[in-house]
């Protein structure tokens, strides 16, 4: 496969490629969790209507050039955060990213989502790595690394510094194995 589905699905949670016409969603989305994202995600705190679109645009843009492929996250038919598959950690390797709706946090929907990316990744060809990375004092991203295999490889300093409120500035990187490293 060399893309993932427009469709992934895990569990509880379907994932669901993001389109322009969803700015209504996405809308919702950050602008009700707003407050939870803030610490950890830069955009909140500047989420308007016109950066929504620009986001979605990109979304498209990204999965045309095959750089990136990001979802909605859904249950039940409602949407409730936002997950990412994205080629930006060098040849071989996927990192993912997600974050929920603060009403749906502690419910196990993020490490469903998580495990549907991991599979859509493993599935791709020339994959052999896929990566979580979050800043040290998010340990709840650590604990979906955790939970799917991942192995914590290392603890980096962010040469920009930390970026949101909640930062360190200390990159927690882990990483799954989906396929044996070629020989050197």
């Amino acid at each position: 496969m060399e893309q993932p589905a427009e469709i992934l699905r895990s569990d509880q949670v379907e994932l669901r490629r993001w389109r322009v016409q969803d700015i209504e969603v996405l809308d919702r989305l950050i602008t009700e969790s707003r407050d939870h994202l803030i610490p950890w995600m830069p955009f909140a705190a500047s989420h308007d209507r016109k950066q929504g679109e620009a986001f979605l645009t990109r979304c498209e843009e990204e999965w045309a050039s095959k750089e990136a492929y990001h979802y909605a996250i859904t249950t039940g038919g409602v949407a409730v955060g936002s997950g990412s598959l994205m080629r930006r950690i060098g040849p071989g390797g996927l990192d993912i990213g997600y974050w929920l709706h603060h009403a749906w946090m502690g419910k196990g929907l993020a490490t469903m989502a998580a495990a549907a990316l991991v599979e859509a990744g493993r599935r791709m060809p020339g994959i052999d790595r896929i990566e979580i990375h979050h800043d040290e004092a998010n340990p709840a991203s650590g604990a979906v690394a955790r939970r799917l295999g991942f192995t914590e490889m290392e603890r980096v300093q962010v040469p920009e510094g930390p970026v949101a409120p909640s930062e360190t500035g200390i990159d927690v990187i882990w990483r799954l194995q989906t396929r044996p490293s070629p020989s050197v």
